[in-house]
């Protein structure tokens, strides 16, 4: 996921102007070494000089990275004041550091390497410019009332239906699971998978995220191995975080246990679904879960699905469980088969889809769903 870098240059910048990235002005060599590993943790180019050749290398730069020295001479020549500046030091800031700062109006002072994770966060921010009022992207999490509910196939469903209109991330966030690229069908293609994320701490980049992750059917799935392994939180937050900034509705299946990991991902979301069957012993067990899912996001609602073998309506479901009913949907025929045999087929008018399009519907109606 590491973006392009660039090494060090014996002279000034002359022929490439790092529009979409990062100028580092670092004489320091173990500096410029932490930088480097940050600006490729966080996806986004870096160019090194020692001082801007021009003006338009200063101003056409997402952001600027700079040392005590770096900082003192760019005061100097009387650059103008932008956003996104930086100065690095090593260990905690001095007076000196917090004066050429000062002067050369830095947003920030990091010390490296301990808060590594905030020059993350700040150059990810740089790279990827805040999305325009209401273009952020809805998190969804899917969480099963009992086991066999159909939670990861409801979540796939809804990622497919969703990413008819733009961007959809489906995110497997149960480490207990089989690996929700066995649902979708993309297991054999190649791509990032959670065993292959590494992430400490601070943001991801998107469009990387995004150019990282298999594709099928239009979605972009992060899904677990069938080796197993434990999901931390902080990446997982880091996940949703990105999709979500980026635009995209992201699509969290998530594990019934009470972590911190599904905690995240409920936290995180718009919208919680509670999928569970049409039965007096799913609806029990639905109700604690969903007693658990309150206290976490209040946003939340119960999708059933059938058949009802005792004739348990969807309604009654839904009240024994204590949230609205989003949804109420037949069985989907030959489900089982289908995915023995290369992923979940979704045709346009089947059940899963027209549960999925009423959820979508919901939440674009209704932002924050209220349990009143």
């Amino acid at each position: 996921m590491a973006g392009p870098r660039r090494g060090p240059h014996r002279g000034p910048v002359a022929t490439r102007s790092p529009t979409h990235g990062v100028l580092a002005l670092i004489g320091d060599a173990t500096l410029r070494e932490a930088c480097d590993r940050v600006c490729a943790a966080a996806a986004v180019p870096v160019v090194h000089a020692p001082e801007p050749s021009r003006l338009k290398v200063w101003t056409a730069a997402a952001a600027v990275l700079l040392d005590t020295p770096a900082a003192g001479r760019c005061a100097q020549r009387g650059l103008p004041r932008r956003d996104r500046v930086v100065l690095v030091c090593r260990g905690a800031p001095r007076p000196v550091d917090w004066q050429a700062a000062v002067a050369v109006g830095a947003q920030r002072v990091v010390a490296l390497p301990d808060a590594d994770h905030e020059l993350m966060a700040e150059l990810a921010d740089a790279a990827e410019p805040a999305a325009a009022p209401g273009a952020r992207g809805p998190v969804i999490a899917v969480i099963a009332g009992r086991g066999g509910a159909g939670a990861s196939l409801f979540a796939t469903a809804l990622a497919r239906v969703a990413a008819e209109a733009g961007d959809a991330i489906l995110v497997d966030a149960d480490p207990w699971g089989a690996g929700i690229d066995l649902v979708l069908g993309n297991e054999h293609d190649p791509g990032l998978r959670w065993p292959d994320l590494t992430l400490a701490g601070g943001r991801l980049n998107y469009a990387a995220l995004r150019d990282a992750l298999p594709q099928h059917h239009g979605v972009r799935v992060l899904s677990g191995s069938r080796g197993g392994g434990d999901i931390e939180p902080a990446p997982l937050a880091a996940v949703l975080d990105a999709g979500s900034r980026g635009g995209a509705k992201v699509v969290c299946d998530t594990g019934r246990r009470a972590t911190d990991t599904s905690e995240t991902a409920l936290g995180a979301a718009d919208l919680v679904i509670v999928m569970t069957t049409a039965d007096i012993r799913s609806a029990a067990a639905a109700a604690v879960v969903g007693r658990w899912v309150s206290t976490v996001n209040p946003n939340a609602g119960v999708v059933v699905r059938g058949p009802a073998p005792g004739g348990l309506r969807a309604r009654d479901v839904a009240e024994i469980v204590g949230m609205p009913l989003v949804a109420a949907m037949r069985p989907q025929p030959g489900v089982a088969a289908t995915l023995e045999r290369g992923g979940l087929r979704l045709p346009r008018r089947s059940p899963l889809a027209d549960a999925a399009r009423r959820v979508l519907d919901v939440l674009r109606a209704h932002p924050a769903v209220s349990a009143a």
